[in-house]
């Protein structure tokens, strides 16, 4: 009997010595598919030498924009860049305290970091440096090494060696494209993060806010609040400074924001001045300071604690000084800094190119922060991330181009050489108020957690296990609780992937002309566009009860496979589908077991005396074929493409004497189809594909070919598609006027309309969706007639 392949072939007029228009809608009907190989897909990973300067040219985007650069975007840059500078001082002073650091190494890695990042930069508006969080972790560090090595490390070697090792780490991850790995952080982890850090660093800073001495502030959060309650009565005069400090700076933010509110024209304006807040404050207090510690130059005999001495220039230079012992001493931390430097950085800098219109690419930002994490300790930087309210700052202030980060670096140097000397008086109450009043605003606010419960209730658990570990034992476990959980949610979800068994509806729209509301559109207009939908059949995705979900054929099987197909749940997925194959079919041959004996023990059918079958039962359908909807399956391995070949041995022993046929609907990948092909699937003659079935049951099957209207070859078409999915057999054979009306000898334009085959026409059971494969089904059993023993 003829392959579908030699019909196809013979309807398109196709013969053997060239090409035959026998038919007006279709011409060469010779595509044949191919499989992928392995050998051209290692050839496709060797680089090539114009692959070589672009992968080069990548490394360094700046080269995209920097000779386009005018005088407006400089005039951006400079304003938002000065903005941030105002900021980042004080900012960066405070959170080398909380790294255990002196005040000037905060100010080496933020102009570091402002210095390197703008040339590898995707981000117009990160600003990498000292942030609240890194700095916590590395405090961290070089308390428990140097507790662990007495009088071996001083606290800023240990940090530029971490921050040296994390960069370098970083950078290998960035250049080999490995920038994919961030997207296994999901968003609940990474509030739960910021939300138990913001919470343990505020806690943490509070004893300094009101100069309290004697409180272990690197405890869990919980017992700093504890001992901070316990320690009240020995508040001393920076108490008054730390709670006016935070005050002020939180009265003069509603100020100007309800200013902004009340002068909407001066609006940018009342920005700015905001932004400043923190400079402000801190000269404020810094005058203050002066007052009240009048004629001290030893500033442990302040009256209020004050910052002291901070050298001028860098101090520091050169390499940090890394060996075996200090490699060792830092290794079981090296992990977590590197988790915290990703989750900040990549998770703020996808943020805002989502606010403001542009796509960052993870891996060259990995680049970025590695190379800044790397050189960074040469000059005496610690651990940088990009920080989140520096970045909301920059990006609201109008920054242009990354360049803004040299202008920020400017601020910082003035700083370092002209105002190290002012830096003497800054009393550490008002930092300690700075770093609460920057932490607070990295809380989750009640809104987006009252968002993460009605969007997915385990992981608003999640959020708040993590949040609840940080606080009662430190921040590192927080990230671990919720990475852990969130990959163990994402397996369970993988492994419990649901399944659907799909029936048919016909939906009803009105036509283009009256899509525009549903007024005034006759019940007549309605009923001129129709298709059909495939949905739940136990009406798992909430459809109207009253919709009328009907089997798509008797003995017709739909099932559509729910987050993929792969070694973890096929088990799962094949098991349900035999369950409800069994429950609404019924065998072929009533009769095949002679004997009670002859009954396997899983199926012992009825007690002696009783019928074998039920009238239930007998008036079920007999199996006739499995439509398998792959649209979520991306990838077939061995084990699922194994389960598949044993669910087609199953359901064949199940229908014998028949042979059910198994069609796929949207298989995309190349690959995943050459699994099927290699396990014996969609092959073009079903005694392939049905081991041990006879050349006269393989004949009965003639497979259905979609075709669509061709195109310019390589070419795609924007906007609404004038091609129409037509089946060959059915433009052949049907006499249907509704088929017939669809396919048209000629286009709008009055040319000859061409067809070609969708897929290849040696894979005639792989079809585009479920209604194609459907439609190819249902003519294979009308062409089947009387000669097909199931057919009733």
């Amino acid at each position: 009997m003829a392959t579908a392949f030699e019909r196809f072939r013979k309807f398109f007029g196709v013969e053997s010595d060239g090409l035959r228009h026998d038919h007006a809608l279709y011409d060469d009907g010779s595509f044949v598919e191919d499989e992928p190989h392995v050998k051209d897909a290692l050839l496709a990973l060797v680089p090539t030498p114009g692959g070589i300067l672009r992968y080069f040219k990548s490394l360094f985007p700046f080269l995209n924009w920097i000779f386009h650069y005018n005088f407006k975007w400089l005039l951006g840059d400079v304003i938002a860049g000065v903005t941030v500078g105002f900021i980042v001082v004080p900012q960066g002073m405070a959170y080398a305290l909380l790294a255990k650091l002196t005040p000037e190494y905060g100010l080496y890695t933020s102009f570091i970091g402002f210095t390197l990042y703008w040339a590898f930069a995707t981000s117009k508006d990160i600003t990498i440096g000292t942030v609240a969080v890194m700095s916590t972790i590395v405090g961290n560090v070089v308390i428990r090494v140097q507790e662990a090595h007495p009088d071996q490390f001083s606290a800023a070697d240990i940090a530029r060696c971490l921050s040296l090792i994390c960069g370098a780490v970083i950078l290998f991850l960035g250049l080999i494209g490995a920038g994919f790995i961030v997207e296994f952080i999901p968003l609940v982890a990474i509030a739960s993060f910021m939300t138990g850090s913001a919470f343990s660093i505020a806690v943490g800073q509070v004893p300094a806010l009101l100069g309290i001495r004697g409180v272990n502030t690197r405890n869990s959060a919980y017992l700093v609040v504890i001992d901070t309650l316990k320690a009240l009565p020995n508040a001393k005069l920076d108490a008054a400074v730390g709670l006016t400090a935070l005050f002020a700076l939180y009265f003069y933010r509603w100020f100007c924001n309800f200013m902004s509110r009340k002068q909407p024209q001066k609006q940018k304006m009342w920005f700015f001045i905001s932004t400043l807040r923190m400079a402000i404050i801190i000269v404020l207090y810094i005058f203050i300071s002066w007052l009240i510690n009048r004629g001290v130059t030893d500033h442990t005999k302040a009256k209020i604690r004050i910052l002291g001495t901070v050298p001028s220039g860098f101090q520091v230079t050169g390499p940090p000084p890394i060996d075996t012992k200090i490699l060792s001493a830092i290794a079981p931390d090296i992990p977590t800094s590197i988790i915290v430097l990703l989750i900040e950085h990549i998770a703020i800098s996808k943020s805002f190119g989502r606010i403001n219109n542009y796509i960052i690419d993870p891996s060259q930002e990995l680049v970025a922060l590695g190379f800044t994490n790397l050189f960074g300790p040469f000059l005496g930087g610690y651990p940088a991330t990009g920080s989140f309210s520096r970045t909301a700052i920059k990006s609201k202030a109008g920054v242009r181009t990354p360049l803004a980060g040299i202008f920020t670096a400017v601020i910082v140097i003035l700083a370092l050489y002209a105002l190290t000397a002012v830096f003497f008086f800054i009393p550490m109450a008002g930092l300690s108020a700075l770093i609460i009043h920057a932490v607070l605003d990295l809380i989750s606010p009640p809104r987006e957690i009252y968002k993460f419960w009605t969007t997915s209730p385990l992981e608003w658990v999640i959020f708040w296990a993590g949040v609840f570990v940080s606080i009662f034992t430190n921040i590192e476990n927080g990230i671990y609780v919720t990475m852990a959980a969130s990959a163990a949610i994402l397996l369970f979800r993988i492994a419990k992937s649901p399944g659907r068994i799909l029936g048919k509806v016909t939906i009803k729209t009105a036509p283009r002309d009256s899509a525009r509301g549903t007024s005034g559109v006759s019940q007549d207009a309605l009923s001129e566009k129709t298709r059909l939908a495939f949905l739940d059949v136990a009406r798992g995705d909430l459809s109207n009860p009253e919709a009328n979900i009907q089997s798509p054929y008797p003995g017709v099987i739909v099932y559509r496979f729910g987050e993929g197909l792969n070694y973890v749940n096929s088990g799962r997925h094949l098991d349900k589908l035999i369950i409800y194959i069994q429950s609404v079919t019924r065998r072929t041959q009533v009769d095949k077991f002679q004997s009670l004996g002859d009954r396997p023990w899983n199926d012992p059918g009825p007690r002696r005396g009783q019928a074998a079958y039920t009238d239930e039962i007998l008036a079920r359908p007999t199996l006739r074929a499995v439509i398998l909807d792959f649209s979520a399956v991306d990838a077939l391995d061995v084990t699922a493409a194994q389960a598949l070949i044993d669910l087609r041995t199953s359901m064949n022993k199940y229908a014998d004497p028949d042979v059910v046929e198994f069609h796929f609907a949207g298989v995309a990948n190349a690959w995943a189809r050459r699994a099927l092909v290699a396990s014996g699937f969609g092959a073009d003659s079903q005694s392939t594909i049905n081991a041990g079935a006879s050349d006269e049951k393989a004949g009965i099957f003639e497979p259905l070919i979609g075709v669509a209207e061709a195109g310019v070859a390589g070419s795609t078409t924007q906007g609404p598609s004038k091609s129409k999915e037509v089946d060959v057999e059915a433009a052949a054979a049907t006499t249907d006027k509704s088929v017939n009306s669809e396919i048209t000898p000629v286009d709008a334009r009055g040319a000859p309309r061409r067809f070609v085959p969708i897929y290849g026409v040696n894979r005639p059971y792989f079809h585009v969706d479920v209604e194609t494969a459907l439609d190819s089904v249902l003519r294979s059993l009308d062409r089947r007639g009387s000669d097909y023993s199931g057919r009733e």
